[in-house]
């Protein structure tokens, strides 16, 4: 037996050193870890945990769950480009008794400390125990940082691509397996199951599909062995993507899931120049970890891992990931998220060191997570309002329905759950309607449409009363003004956070 780096190897073939296979630690281990993960989690987010209004994304996910368990078809009757699988999560969640708001909750952070687990069994390839514990506990302090506290898509996708991550790296630590094919289906099966939760993990699936292949190469395949085992794990990835369409076109919908789920994204037109500062931003947000994986590894002795293949999976996983994050160019901040779990991983060795010249590049990462995380929660608390403000504001819209429909020209997606009226238009995710960037996207005439919503006429409507942040489309707001103006009364006003809303009722007609 060898000790390097605090961790038992045992000979392999060839004089390498081989660690214990990631699959052979105890699961009452794996147990305690994940319960001290999810108290850690919890207790994180307790100042945000059962507040409606965390995140606009976040409510709508549970609005549309809501609304398919009543009857209403995803694409068809509520329009949004996610795919089903996501929103299949939240009807999920559903079924479970409680809140919807905090089961929804409680499932985000047993996600998030799953994949803290998995975290950590991947970083204890490369560092010691308590490097690669902490390496787990700085993904579930830095993905508050970048408004994943709770249920966004990365907090569900992330624990897939994870653990699909796990596989390949025991699939390179195995030369010449004899049932490579077989882990290949299982990791990109995983994949699939994550591009149904959100289309952006197409980059890391790509790059976990050629290193398999790069596995067969060095196995020494033969050409036709490598083609078929392609294609084969390639279906795989794109059966629960086929599946889903399949059932859509089955029910006569398959032009309106191709439309939201792929036609939409290529006609968005880009934020313009509000994108480069949100672009900046996140990167400087994420020093901490760039001077941990770029620049300690050149200062430091890095503990040596059993095989140099292992830190170039886990590399070029984080290359893809940060691929994936660049080249849609919104980079809102969500979209980091992808990015921690490989870079939580590879920063693991500078975490813990016990020489005090190189502490400080841990430190540093530990500490700048867990206050970024903190920050960001409470820029959310003030921003978005409590649960108590959205609570008001729920019973100021229904003192004034008379049995017809809400429209929130601007808003909260939750509102529309909480009020429990009638929406009158498929697009129930404001920006869909007020913004430049989406106009030509949906699939529709927005003016025509935000006309038509008007001509129902809406018990109530309420409108923002703001700088809008994203570049507005003037269009369907002089339409809504215009209605206003002429069939609708200002009836009350309302902060929720920093938010200033208008809200206006049917005028009485005698």
């Amino acid at each position: 037996m060898q000790e390097l780096a605090g961790a038992t190897y045992v000979p392999a073939a060839g004089g390498l050193p081989a660690r214990l296979p990631i699959s052979s630690f105890g699961l009452s281990g794996a147990w305690l870890t994940f319960l001290q993960y999810a108290a850690v989690a919890l207790a994180f987010r307790l100042i945000l945990f059962g507040n409606p209004v965390v995140h606009v994304d976040e409510q709508f996910y549970l609005l549309v769950a809501d609304r398919w368990n009543h009857g209403a078809l995803p694409f068809v009757d509520i329009w949004d480009r996610k795919p089903i699988g996501l929103f299949l999560l939240y009807r999920m969640f559903l079924l479970v008794p409680g809140d919807p708001v905090r089961i929804y909750q409680l499932f985000g952070i047993a996600s998030t400390a799953a994949t803290a687990l998995v975290v950590q069994r991947l970083a204890r390839e490369i560092s010691r125990p308590s490097s690669a514990w902490l390496a787990g506990a700085v993904y579930i302090f830095a993905m508050p940082a970048f408004s994943c506290a709770f249920g966004q898509a990365p907090v569900f996708y992330n624990l897939l691509m994870a653990l699909a991550a796990m596989l390949l790296v025991e699939a390179w630590k195995r030369p010449e397996a004899p049932h490579l094919v077989m882990r290949g289906m299982a990791i990109m099966l995983l994949v699939g199951l994550a591009l149904q939760i959100k289309y952006s993990v197409l980059f890391e699936g790509i790059a976990f599909g050629l290193m398999l292949l790069a596995r067969g190469w060095a196995d020494v395949w033969s050409w036709r062995r490598l083609a078929l085992a392609g294609l084969a794990w390639a279906l795989a990835a794109l059966a629960p993507t086929a599946l889903a369409y399949g059932w859509f076109a089955a029910i006569g919908h398959g032009p309106e899931f191709l439309q939201a789920n792929f036609i939409s994204i290529l006609q968005r037109l880009p934020d313009g120049n509000a994108s480069w500062p949100r672009l900046a931003t996140q990167l400087i947000a994420l020093t901490p970890f760039w001077l941990a994986v770029l620049v300690a590894p050149r200062f430091m002795a890095m503990p040596r891992p059993y095989h140099p293949v292992v830190p170039a999976v886990l590399r070029t996983w984080a290359v893809a990931a940060v691929i994936g994050y660049l080249v849609f160019g919104t980079w809102y901040d969500h979209y980091v998220a992808p990015m921690l779990t490989p870079l939580a991983v590879l920063s693991a060795p500078v975490l813990a060191r016990s020489v005090p010249a190189e502490r400080w590049f841990g430190r540093f990462l530990l500490v700048a997570s867990a206050v970024g995380g903190l920050a960001v929660m409470g820029i959310q608390l003030k921003n978005r309002g409590t649960a108590d403000q959205f609570e008001a504001m729920t019973q100021l819209i229904r003192s004034e329905m008379h049995g017809g429909c809400f429209y929130q020209f601007d808003g909260e997606p939750g509102l529309y759950r909480s009020v429990d009226a009638c929406i009158p238009t498929r697009y129930a995710f404001s920006i869909h309607l007020n913004t430049w960037t989406e106009a030509p996207a949906i699939g529709v005439d927005s003016g025509r449409e935000v006309a038509r919503i008007m001509i129902s006429r809406p018990d109530v409507v309420l409108v923002g009363e703001w700088t809008a942040v994203y570049m507005p489309n003037h269009i369907t707001r002089a339409v809504v003004a215009d209605f206003l103006a002429h069939d609708y009364e200002r009836y009350s006003e309302f902060v929720l956070g920093t938010h200033h809303f208008g809200l206006y009722r049917l005028k009485h007609t005698g």
